[in-house]
C-alpha cells in the first residue's frame, strides 16, 4: 500500500477520535483516500469541488473556529494552486490547518507533468510557521497523520499514489522534526524522503559487501532534524541526498543550507534538475530521471571514487 492508504486509514481513525477533526475536499475524495472519512462522518465532510483556493479558505476558517481541519487535494493544486491563501490565511494567521497533497513527485507516472509536484516541498517549507512532512511509506504515513493532528499549527503532508515498499513497522518511531538512523555507516550519509529512501536501502544493501553506507529518512524537511544530519555528516564526510522533487529548495537544498553554514561536507544532490517531469510508467521514470536503486548505486560509487 501507498502513502496516501496510510494517511486514509488514519483519517478515519482521528475521526473516531475527536469530533473535531474536519475534512475540506476538492472532488478527490476517492483518489485521496478519504471516502470512508466522508461516510462514516458526512456532517464533517466538506467537498468544494474543484476550487482549490476557497478549500484552502474554508478550511481557515474551520481552524480559526476550533475545529482541525485537514485541507486535502493534489499536490500540483494544494499547495501548487492556493499558495496566497494557504501563505496569508493559514500561515500568517498560524491555523491550525493541515494541508494534505497528494499523487506528488514523478511516481504519479501516467498522469505526467502538469500533475507532478515536483516543486511543492520549496513551495512550504519557505514559509513562516508550517511544519512539512515527507513519510516513506504505509506506516509511516498513518503515524505522521496522528502527529500533525495534535500539533498546534499550519502543517504539509506530502503523500505519494503508487503502492509502494513497507519497511518500517507499527513499532518503528516518529517523531516530527526528528530524522530516523535506518542502517548506520561510515563511508558515506545519504539523506532520502518519501518512498524513495527504500530505493536508498536496497541500494546500501547491495554494496554492503564493499561499503558500510548510511541511510537517514529525513521525514520531516521543516524543522529539519540539524543534530542527527550534522552528526552524520561529521562521521562520514560524504553526503547524498535522495528524493522525487526538485533539487532546488527541496530536501538537497534544505540540507545544503544546513552544512554550508554549520560544516562544509562534500555533497551530491539526486532529484529533478530544474526540468519538469513527463508521462510514463513509474519503473521507468525513476530510471529516466537517475532515482531508482541502481542508479543511486552508481551515484554512490562515483562519489567514493
Amino acid at each position: 500500500m501507498g502513502t496516501r492508504e496510510g494517511f486514509g486509514e488514519a483519517m478515519v481513525e482521528l475521526g473516531k477520535r475527536s469530533s473535531e477533526v474536519v475534512v475540506v475536499t476538492g472532488d478527490l475524495s476517492e483518489s485521496m483516500r478519504v471516502l470512508d472519512f466522508a461516510k462514516k462522518f458526512p456532517e464533517r465532510f466538506v467537498d468544494v469541488g474543484v476550487a482549490e483556493q476557497n478549500l484552502m479558505g474554508v478550511a481557515v476558517g474551520l481552524a480559526l473556529s476550533g475545529k482541525v481541519p485537514f485541507a486535502v487535494s493534489y499536490a500540483s493544486f494544494n499547495p501548487g494552486r492556493n499558495w496566497d491563501q494557504l501563505r496569508v490565511g493559514a500561515c500568517y494567521s498560524n491555523a491550525n490547518v493541515k494541508v494534505v497533497g497528494g499523487h506528488a513527485g514523478l511516481t504519479v507516472g501516467t498522469d505526467g507533468a502538469t500533475h507532478q509536484a515536483l516543486e511543492d516541498i520549496a513551495i512550504t517549507r519557505v514559509l513562516p510557521n508550517i511544519k512539512v512532512v515527507v513519510p516513506a511509506d504505509f506506516e509511516q504515513a498513518k503515524k505522521a497523520t496522528f502527529a500533525l493532528a495534535s500539533d498546534y499549527g499550519p502543517s504539509y503532508i506530502r503523500l505519494t499514489r503508487p503502492k509502494s515498499a513497507m519497511f518500517t513497522t507499527k513499532a518503528t518511531p516518529f517523531e516530527i522534526g526528528k530524522a530516523q538512523i535506518l542502517r548506520e555507516g561510515s563511508d558515506l550519509s545519504v539523506f532520502a524522503c518519501g518512498p524513495v529512501v527504500y530505493e536508498a536501502l536496497v541500494a546500501a544493501s547491495e554494496l554492503s559487501h564493499e561499503l558500510n553506507i548510511e541511510v537517514i529518512n529525513v521525514h520531516t524537511i521543516k524543522p529539519l532534524d540539524f543534530e542527527t544530519i550534522l552528526g552524520s555528516a561529521r562521521k562520514t564526510k560524504r553526503v547524498l541526498t535522495v528524493e522525487d522533487h526538485q533539487v532546488m529548495g527541496g530536501l538537497g537544498g534544505a540540507i545544503s543550507e544546513l552544512l554550508s553554514c554549520n560544516l562544509p561536507t562534500k555533497m551530491t544532490m539526486m532529484g529533478v534538475h530544474d526540468t519538469f517531469g513527463e508521462s510514463g510508467d513509474v519503473k521507468a521514470l525513476l530510471e529516466k530521471y537517475e532515482l531508482d536503486k541502481n542508479a543511486i548505486i552508481k551515484k554512490i560509487k562515483e562519489i567514493i571514487s
